[in-house]
């Protein structure tokens, strides 16, 4: 008679479970995001989310030292500006907030992979990723600013380019810009696949980028499409993205399973604000085990096939790693 298969074989004790684990979560997986304001000896928690702070630029490399010491390989860095406009032109100054953290931490840390985001919603006034017409957010007249924008963050040492801004065409008007600028050599991550996401509210926080009118529903996809998703990262393909961003991760692991399927180029998960919220507000209730859940969260991105993950956790988790080896 057949016996039953015996699949706990190898369940059995920790060495075996570690032999045949088929993803594996790594501190190069991921992506730190850090936030830097204007101003003079400033570390602000975010009010939304525990352990993420706003830095002034004469605290910031104490920020960066801790991401450094965790084993964290790649930053990404978001600014908030002392002033905004309609047009958003704090984003493309050369003295800009992120122009400087970004010297500043190539300076300090030449090794770092340092990303900039490159969205125009910290640096309007009306909150937005593109210039304002008539209550309508213009695509084509938004692209020079973008395009501006990352040439400069490329000129402060900028690594690799992430736009995130969802306009038509960036990622062309882009990458025409960094060639022309001499910076053929420089990556793009594209958030390629950028949902209008009730999971942001944090990140808005954060990033002071709340839009003071409508939403971002007519650059952002609708959460109920999949098959959009491919048609928006074949595009951003076409037009030479090196990179392929995901936002957000947890709810859209079918997404990041889609684009690996179809795609040969790296996918990135984000794992947004709202996520990384939720997780702490439930750890700080003694609901859930934090460490646990995180991992398995980040493992899970993994194995719907990310390669690399934008989050939060990064430094903490980056901890638990190396005290679980």
């Amino acid at each position: 008679m057949k016996s039953f298969r015996r699949h706990r074989r190898l369940r059995q004790n920790r060495g075996i479970r570690r032999m045949v684990r088929e993803h594996h979560v790594s501190p190069d997986d991921f992506i730190y995001p850090i936030f830097a304001v204007e101003g003079k000896g400033l570390k602000t928690e975010v009010p939304s989310m525990p352990g993420v702070f706003h830095f002034s630029l004469d605290r910031l490399n104490e920020e960066v030292d801790e991401a450094v010491e965790a084993g964290i390989s790649s930053v990404i860095l978001f600014g908030v500006p002392e002033d905004k406009d309609a047009c958003g032109s704090a984003a493309q100054a050369e003295d800009g907030i992120v122009q400087r953290a970004i010297a500043q931490v190539k300076e300090r840390y030449p090794d770092l992979y340092v990303m900039a985001d490159t969205c125009l919603c910290q640096y309007t006034d009306h909150g937005h990723c593109g210039v304002v017409k008539d209550g309508q957010v213009v695509n084509d007249e938004s692209l020079h600013i973008l395009a501006q924008t990352a040439v400069s963050q490329a000129q402060a040492g900028a690594d690799m380019i992430a736009p995130s801004n969802m306009m038509d065409g960036f990622v062309l008007a882009i990458r025409e810009a960094l060639d022309r600028a001499g910076y053929t050599q420089i990556p793009i991550l594209s958030y390629a696949v950028k949902y209008a996401s009730a999971f942001y509210g944090p990140f808005r926080d954060a990033a002071h980028s709340t839009p003071q009118f409508g939403d971002r529903r007519t650059y952002q996809m609708d959460p109920a499409n999949a098959r959009e998703a491919l048609k928006e990262a074949e595009t951003d393909v076409d037009e030479g993205a090196d990179m392929l961003m995901v936002k957000p991760g947890m709810a859209y692991m079918d997404i990041i399973h889609r684009l690996r399927e179809s795609f040969h180029l790296p996918i990135a998960a984000y794992n947004v604000s709202g996520e990384y919220a939720m997780v702490k507000a439930a750890a700080a209730k003694g609901w859930i085990d934090e460490q646990a859940v995180v991992l398995e969260m980040l493992t899970g991105l993994k194995r719907a096939g990310a390669d690399l993950i934008l989050t939060y956790h990064a430094k903490e988790a980056a901890r638990w790693l190396k005290e679980g080896e």
